[in-house]
């Protein structure tokens, strides 16, 4: 049976502002700052809400909304009236009008989504939030750290950064400011990824930040000349931490633990069939994993161990194996590995030695082959019901006359699945600007080729992924670094 309503209002009327008179005894504050919010508002989206008052102009409810339109310098305001209303009752609805909404929440998982998806398209000011409720939001923390939150199905959780370190949605934002001040922690170990690395790479790598140029212009007018980027390089350059981007020649450190702590069961083994830098390495020996990292190139190898120095006595040493990844099954024989994780190189976008077993030194036919037969020996070192990670992007064709990608995205997915594992997981990492921003312009103008501004993050599962998932256990969260890198 519906309970009866005993008043519906039937209509809204357009009243002349000074006909309305707020109540003396109002018991609701307002402030300057939350009147100018509420007239900013009103002049975005227009008076959607009504103030209610009673057939002597005094306001029922509304106040704020009054204040706001004669700021606004409105003449007429949207009105209805409540006529039905007894003395005592509209005293007591101006007090439950305000506080019933007190009692409201949020779902701060699905608020900190909504203001995500508009905060590039609309401006954020209008909805009320103060810049640091904004801040906490957008990076997953609720008003309080032990307070939960009530979410639509009324169980009770903690925000989603608590519980994972950042949301894992399929868009990673290394851009936001707790992703790099978690990345800063990380390199101020000492962690130097780009050695090993020719020196055409290193400069490549350099140059992609903006400090870089800063720092040139800055010296050629103490010189009073131009000097050579090599020149500024060898005499002048101050690199700081965070000179080395997150792009194709230096891993990103918060993704790498991201990927370990989300994918790998504590104390696993992680087998890395293109190894590279130390990152990796020593980002897993923090965190309690046993690394095994296959290398071709043994001055990569002799500058990572070179690193070692950061992992502690009671972390397991990371293993680089000094080899060709296409025999990666007979150089790790008996290898059993918890994670399969790796960025391979990006096609010939870096040429990292003239070894022509160097797969960056062949085209992409003979690349693809090699690359799907290494994908296939690593995956047979995987354990059943485990995942596999690549952090992979689109690479452009130097050989084609219209520089079409070659798909490399499409055909890691294929390996793997030709290895037989499934096509988990796909998350974008939106990595740094850096010069992009300088270069972007004339590249779009004369190709209409986009400037990259992000890798593809490719989970796989060997298995079933149920069983994956109860093997990785829970995520272990370390908002401060303090368990991994203590006081640096």
């Amino acid at each position: 049976m519906k309970t009866p309503i005993s008043w519906i209002a039937e209509k809204i009327e357009h009243w002349p502002i000074d006909r309305l008179v707020p109540y003396a005894r109002n018991p609701r504050t307002h402030s300057e700052a939350q009147i100018a919010q509420i007239a900013a508002s009103i002049a975005e989206f227009g008076f959607t809400n009504p103030i209610l008052v009673g057939n002597d102009g005094v306001v029922v409810a509304g106040h704020g909304r009054l204040a706001a339109a004669q700021k606004l310098g409105l003449e007429t305001v949207p009105v209805v009236v409540l006529d039905h209303l007894t003395p005592s009752q509209r005293r007591a609805l101006m007090i439950a009008d305000n506080r019933i909404t007190e009692n409201a929440g949020w779902d701060y998982n699905a608020l900190q989504f909504e203001i995500e998806e508009l905060q590039n398209e609309f401006d954020l000011d209008l909805m009320g939030f103060s810049e640091e409720d904004l801040d906490r939001i957008l990076n997953g923390l609720n008003s309080s750290k032990s307070e939960n939150i009530e979410t639509f199905g009324g169980e009770k959780t903690l925000p989603l950064r608590e519980r994972f370190i950042f949301p894992p949605f399929s868009v990673l934002n290394a851009r936001d400011k707790l992703w790099q001040d978690r990345k800063m922690r990380w390199l101020a170990l000492g962690i130097r990824s780009e050695l090993g690395r020719g020196s055409g790479l290193l400069m490549k790598s350099l140059t992609s930040h903006p400090s870089f140029y800063e720092q040139k212009t800055k010296k050629e007018a103490e010189l009073g000349r131009k000097i050579s980027t090599a020149e500024f390089i060898e005499k002048y350059y101050e690199k700081p931490e965070n000179a080395y981007s997150s792009g194709n020649s230096i891993f990103d450190p918060v993704l790498c633990e991201l990927v370990y702590r989300w994918f790998c069961p504590p104390g696993g083994v992680v087998l890395d069939p293109f190894a590279g830098g130390s990152v990796r390495g020593i980002v897993a020996a923090k965190l309690g994993l046993r690394y095994f990292g296959v290398e071709l190139r043994r001055e990569q190898i002799e500058a990572n161990i070179e690193q070692l120095y950061i992992v502690g006595d009671d972390e397991p040493t990371p293993v680089w194996l000094c080899g060709d990844s296409r025999n990666i099954d007979s150089i790790c024989n008996g290898l059993e590995a918890d994670l399969l994780f790796s960025c391979p190189p990006y096609v010939d976008l870096e040429e990292y030695s003239d070894d022509p077993r160097d797969l960056s030194t062949m085209n992409y036919s003979n690349f693809r082959e090699a690359y799907f037969d290494i994908i296939k020996r690593a995956c047979s070192l995987l354990k059943n019901n485990r995942f596999a990670v690549f952090v992979v992007g689109e690479v452009r064709d130097k050989r084609s006359a219209h520089g079409a990608y070659y798909n490399f995205v499409g055909d890691t997915v294929q390996a793997f699945r030709d290895a037989g594992l499934i096509y988990y997981n796909e998350a974008i990492l939106v990595t740094v600007v850096g010069s992009l921003a300088v270069r972007v312009g004339k590249q779009f103008t004369t190709s209409r080729k986009l400037g990259k501004t992000h890798q593809n993050v490719l989970v796989f599962c060997k298995g079933d992924p149920k069983l994956a998932t109860e093997a990785c256990g829970d995520v272990e969260v370390d908002l401060d670094l303090e368990g991994a890198l203590g006081e640096i």
